[in-house]
């Protein structure tokens, strides 16, 4: 990885795994050790860390939960009933590829966020809609997927080639 990430993405890269949270892809069983300085997320317990997004419509910092291991991403937001307005869910994809989501047993609607291998965001499907199984692409090869309420990414203007850092 190079480009706008910067350091700590890279060692987060490194120490995640490969995901398939809420994809037919298989996801890598490696998952990185967890510090006791790590905030959890008190549904998931998953760790829980800073991103932004920044564009012409200003700079948004969202609180994400970041799945490790297999299980974690293959559960992904599936069987959430809420989630707050700043809460978002990161994959990284591991290697990067053309990733492919859906919202089998999700819950709530979602937007599906595609991040590049700059960081910039390649694409958005937006609002996807609870329950359903068809294929939300992205727009090229993706390095990462957040996943926000939905709706949110519209209201807050958050566009394809706006920059995604954690």
């Amino acid at each position: 990885m190079h480009g706008t990430w910067s350091w700590h993405k890279k060692a987060l890269l490194a120490a995640l795994g490969a995901l398939a949270a809420c994809s037919p892809r298989q996801a890598d069983s490696r998952s990185a050790t967890v510090t006791s300085a790590e905030r959890r997320h008190p549904v998931s317990n998953l760790p829980v860390v800073p991103l932004t997004v920044s564009g012409p419509a200003g700079k948004r910092v969202f609180r994400v939960e970041v799945a490790r291991t297999a299980a974690e991403q293959a559960r992904g937001l599936m069987f959430r009933k809420a989630m707050g307005a700043d809460e978002g869910m990161v994959f990284v994809r591991i290697p990067p590829d053309r990733a492919s989501f859906w919202m089998r047993n999700t819950l709530i609607p979602l937007d599906i966020i595609f991040v590049g291998a700059d960081g910039r965001i390649l694409n958005i499907a937006a609002n996807a809609v609870p329950h359903d199984e068809t294929p939300l692409p992205s727009a090229g090869i993706a390095a990462a997927v957040l996943e926000l309420n939905g709706g949110r990414a519209d209201k807050l203007g958050i566009r394809p080639g706006d920059v995604v850092r954690w």
